[in-house]
């Protein structure tokens, strides 16, 4: 079984396994091997008959386990048992990536000579000069109109850091697959073998030719804040960088129902945040554009204030100019004081219960380091009011999913030029308001990224923003 590093602190999917068992038939054999799972600290999922000897069965065991070094505890445990033998063991995560998991399919068959004659050569040449001859048909043509390139160069995949352009693919993969099935969007993964922002730019600008859109995924901060601006002048397609602007607006989305279940303005809501990185930083724009004016953000040297000399760059620094109305220059626990909401993106267990303890009535706490939270849901839940984790095994999870699919959709929808705030702002009221004023609670604020009718409302509205802020060209 492969090792890993990203572990999780319950029996998780990631960390499923199938194992083949050779079992004496005979009565109570099998309950014992559930047992020892058990005693292992093993989820028991699917159990299939493959076959039957004499005298023995073989079955595929499937059990979820917390990590790599769990699945092999557990694995031990099984061959501990009498009468068993493991066959093998298969680890359905990697097994899940074989050979990758998207493919390039062709829309229509190609049966005979007068279909090649169309698709291809002779044919073709008449389309191609229809497009040399009206430019704006590439969209009509073309793929164009229905692709989006994501693009990473691997410096910042998920809570990996800088683990290269070659580690980065399955996750960009995914992501492709995320686009098709929710947004019947083709995406395609472009991994970069830079890390220089004037190569990435001039790489994208160069191959962005098929894409009607371009998504920038995991690329490190500061320097993705350089690279989507040059790439947002240069290109006259939507350029976003989902690790900022996706997160975002679910964020946003979120802090609306939160309002919307305590009749409450969030506009005065005193808002402290942990992480001053790409998520960080346009979650705090996005408020701000919303209307929330009292938001301090810490960084790991703790309030980012004008004037503060330590780790800053011109990021920090013009982030200092828009935030941090009270002139807080402490720590994270100082930021929270009195506010009322915390919002982390930054890194695990770096707040305690303290903390909220010393915050507002009724506080709301949105921990969303993923897979370990800045404080733990179990140490959090009884002392706030509202909880959102970026975790899917606690209630209200803080899914960029929900936010993506439907932005681009709706961009592509309308052919835009670009992307501004109006878009994401409304993208951030669609998604709030899938969720019915009767059906809020504190353990459901925000709707499932396996609600399919989310992409739907947040595609309308994007569209209608496009079009009312002069993106849209058609």
């Amino acid at each position: 079984m492969p090792s890993s590093s990203y572990d999780v602190c319950t029996t998780s999917p990631c960390y499923s396994i199938q194992i083949r068992l050779e079992i004496d038939n005979v009565i109570g054999k099998f309950a014992q091997i559930a047992m020892a799972i058990g005693m292992a600290g093993g989820s028991l999922g699917a159990v299939d008959i493959v076959r039957v000897e004499r005298g023995k069965i073989v079955r595929d065991v499937t059990v979820d386990a917390r990590n790599a070094d769990h699945e092999r505890q557990i694995v031990q445990a099984i061959k501990a048992v009498g009468g068993v033998k493991v066959i093998k063991t298969m680890d359905r995560t990697f097994t899940s990536h074989e050979g990758g998991k998207i493919e390039i399919r062709s829309k229509m068959p190609i049966r005979d000579r007068n279909d090649l004659s169309q698709v291809y050569t002779p044919g073709v040449a008449r389309v191609c000069m229809d497009i040399y001859r009206n430019p704006e048909h590439v969209y009509r043509y073309t793929i164009k109109k229905n692709t989006v390139a994501i693009i990473t160069d691997g410096t910042a995949v998920l809570g990996l850091g800088d683990i290269g352009p070659d580690a980065a693919m399955p996750v960009m993969e995914g992501k492709a697959m995320i686009f098709r099935e929710f947004a019947d969007i083709d995406a395609f993964p472009i991994a970069l073998r830079t890390k220089d922002p004037d190569e990435i730019v001039e790489t994208v600008r160069n191959i962005a030719t098929p894409f009607g859109g371009i998504n920038l995924e995991d690329i490190s901060a500061p320097r993705c804040f350089d690279i989507e601006a040059r790439l947002r002048k240069a290109l006259p397609v939507p350029v976003i960088h989902d690790d900022q602007h996706g997160t975002a607006v679910v964020v946003l989305a979120a802090l609306i129902n939160v309002g919307r279940l305590l009749k409450k303005d969030i506009r005065k809501f005193r808002v402290a945040m942990a992480g001053a990185g790409a998520a960080g930083t346009a979650t705090a724009k996005i408020l701000l554009a919303y209307g929330v004016k009292d938001i301090t953000v810490c960084d790991k040297l703790g309030a980012v204030y004008p004037g503060r000399r330590q780790g800053m760059d011109p990021h920090l620094r013009s982030l200092a100019q828009m935030t941090n109305p009270r002139k807080i220059k402490g720590t994270i626990s100082d930021a929270m004081k009195g506010a009322d909401v915390f919002i982390g993106v930054s890194a695990p267990n770096i707040i305690n219960a303290d903390d909220i303890r010393k915050m507002a009535k009724k506080p709301v706490v949105f921990a969303l380091a993923n897979p370990d939270p800045e404080i733990s849901p179990e140490e959090a839940l009884p002392l706030a009011k509202v909880l959102a984790t970026g975790r899917s095994d606690f209630p209200n999870q803080i899914n960029n999913m929900l936010s993506y699919p439907g932005i681009f959709r709706g961009l592509l929808d309308v052919q835009a030029t670009g992307v501004n705030e109006e878009v994401k702002l409304a993208a951030a009221e669609a998604i709030a308001h899938m969720v019915k004023t009767e059906e809020l609670h504190e353990d459901y604020i925000i709707p499932s990224p396996f609600e399919k009718r989310v992409v739907h409302a947040v595609a309308h509205a994007v569209s209608e923003a496009a079009r009312k802020t002069g993106l849209a060209e058609r």
